[in-house]
């Protein structure tokens, strides 16, 4: 039994009421969703008779084809109704509706002897499509993070009730199917690469699904493979990937609601419990069934996945007045959760710098409702924010985790300027080593977000620390290597200007005096061209050229009617001059 001094007393009640029904009347965008077609194709893919069997049993709803593994010696194949073919998959792409595969070994059966266990010639790399797999093999499985691909169905042929209720899925995946859109995406904002080299690739690090893939300068989010876990959307650091159910301005219009009617009612230092739908609703629903439901300044908030949650999120809360913050999770998560924890390794981070000491967050990861109940009563008492915000989250998701990150700042214990993050944080400075950069700016071409920029006036580089997202593209662009990334955080960077990391004189053309150039580089171009190379002999219309603009230098060039790039006026050489220059060799002997 419980301890009942943290069951909810009546008079406690209030509070958590006024919190849940606040929350409940925020409204929320309409989840956009994606059409798919099915039309009923199913490959059944096995090893032997049982591949047959769940053939038969689908082949009155589905346009079935089975594909048996070498060796493929099966008597009595031929008295099925449907195309029984051998090969072994060796690619797998694509997803429900649209599926395509590579077969290595195909083979059809002998027509002349169809009802016996031979096939003829087999081959390589056989094309095949189909909407619908049924994965009997028993082998590895197609994709990654199985589970979660839509119309993919892989069951243990040795589990025979297992076989018959993806049977009897799989036939109902027949027609016309809407799917949420998960991700909403602005190719715009995308910082993984420019000009082929890779900067930012973070979410493809993360998605457990197969559902992001380079294009280009950007990537792509294939939103019918798409799962909806949410890691890359919370990942992202220029906000190209948002989670769309809801968006991350409506999600914490709602953690606001709740908390501040939380507040008003009288309620002191809650605990936020992030939960899914699917496995904490029924979790929590079984504590208030079945237990002494959850503690007093406990606060459910139910999200479509609870590893959408973004570092947005968890600053808005304890900015709101959040004193600690849970998120609840199966025991045995459904794909990898690395982009979660990374999230929670940086929150904590950040929390720590501003003084919110002890176990803020954390993870709850279990199945039994028990479990879950213990944990939360152990969640020692902490103060919250002594300056509790108010703010409206509005924006796309960058906007609103600088936001909220800065009003985390105003309204924390401790207030620090600065705190260094790990590396792969995105946010930080870029520091620059002033003495060996040569003001190429091939760093803010590079630059996908802003952060390093030119002045149009003179040469200069500069640098605004609150658009960079520490892709790294500067430092792997810069030809001079002079680049450091700097991961930290810096709550002045927001209001601060653009600082300059290098600048120095213009070069000034010798013919109109107009700046183009820098005087430095200018300088030691010419420098090491005169007297050093033929077609610079000392001081000459060929280096005056360098000197000058671009409009200076074409009105020179086709005043004086000559070729700055054309060879020198030279003697010819003749065959006696190159006999001389031979006897001269022999009589002086061979070098040593």
């Amino acid at each position: 039994m419980q301890d009942g001094s943290q069951e909810i007393p009546r008079r406690h009640a209030d509070p958590v009421m006024s919190a849940l029904q606040a929350a409940a009347v925020v409204p929320m965008p309409d989840v956009p969703f994606v059409h798919i077609e099915s039309s009923g194709t199913i490959l059944v893919y096995g090893r032997d008779e049982i591949a047959i069997e769940a053939g038969e049993l689908l082949e009155e709803h589905l346009d079935v084809t089975v594909l048996i593994m070498p060796p493929a010696m099966i008597a009595g194949y031929g008295t099925a109704g449907f195309p029984v073919v051998k090969g072994k998959i060796a690619a797998a792409t694509g997803h429900f509706g649209a599926f395509d595969l590579v077969i290595d070994d195909f083979a059809e059966p002998e027509p002349a002897i169809r009802g016996a266990s031979l096939y003829g010639p087999s081959r390589n790399g056989a094309q095949s499509h189909c909407d619908i797999i049924l994965d009997l093999s028993g082998g590895s499985p197609l994709f990654s993070a199985a589970d979660l691909r839509d119309g993919y169905l892989r069951v243990d042929p040795g589990n025979r009730p297992a076989m018959l209720e993806a049977v009897l899925k799989a036939r109902d995946l027949i027609g016309t199917f809407e799917k949420p859109r998960y991700i909403a995406f602005d190719a715009s904002l995308c910082a993984h690469s420019r000009s082929n080299i890779v900067g930012c690739r973070r979410c493809l690090d993360l998605c457990p699904a197969g559902a992001i893939t380079p294009a280009g300068d950007h990537v792509a989010i294939d939103p019918n493979i798409c799962a909806g876990c949410g890691q890359c959307a919370a990942a992202c650091p220029t906000g190209a990937a948002s989670y769309a159910m809801p968006p991350p301005d409506a999600l914490l219009r709602k953690l606001r609601a709740m908390l501040l009617a939380y507040r008003a009612a009288g309620g002191a230092d809650p605990v936020v419990l992030f939960h899914d739908q699917a496995h904490g609703t029924p979790m929590l629903d079984a504590l208030t069934e079945f237990g002494d439901g959850l503690p007093a300044h406990v606060l459910p908030f139910s999200v479509n996945e609870t590893t959408q949650i973004g570092l947005e999120s968890i600053a808005a809360g304890f900015a709101y007045g959040a004193s600690a913050i849970r998120l609840l999770l199966r025991d045995r998560p459904r794909h990898d959760i690395a982009g979660l924890r990374q999230t929670l390794v940086l929150a904590e981070l950040i929390l720590q710098g501003l003084g919110f000491t002890g176990p803020r967050i954390a993870l709850l990861e279990a199945d039994d409702p028990e479990l879950v109940d213990v944990a939360l009563r152990e969640i020692p008492s902490m103060p919250s924010a002594p300056r509790p915000a108010s703010f409206q989250a509005t924006g796309g998701k960058r906007e609103v985790l600088r936001f909220a990150l800065r009003e985390l700042h105003r309204a924390a214990h401790d207030p620090v300027d600065v705190i260094a993050l790990p590396r792969g944080a995105p946010f930080g400075a870029v520091e620059v080593d002033a003495d060996d950069c040569t003001l190429c700016l091939a760093c803010v071409s590079a630059c996908p977000t802003g952060a390093l920029r030119d002045d149009p006036e003179r040469p200069m580089l500069r640098f605004a620390e609150d658009a960079c997202v520490q892709c790294g593209l500067c430092q792997t662009t810069c030809p001079e290597q002079v680049i450091t990334l700097k991961p930290q955080f810096d709550f002045r960077a927001a209001t601060a200007p653009a600082r300059v990391l290098k600048q120095e004189e213009p070069f000034c053309c010798i013919q109109c005096n107009k700046p183009f150039g820098v005087k430095s580089t200018i300088d030691r171009v010419v420098a090491k061209l005169e007297g050093s190379h033929w077609m610079y002999p000392g001081s000459s219309r060929r280096t005056d050229l360098i000197k000058m603009c671009g409009d200076c230098r074409v009105a020179v060039v086709s005043e004086a009617g000559f070729d700055p790039y054309g060879a020198l006026d030279r003697a010819v050489r003749t065959t006696d001059d190159y006999l001389r220059e031979r006897d001269l060799v022999d009589k002086r002997g061979p070098r040593a």
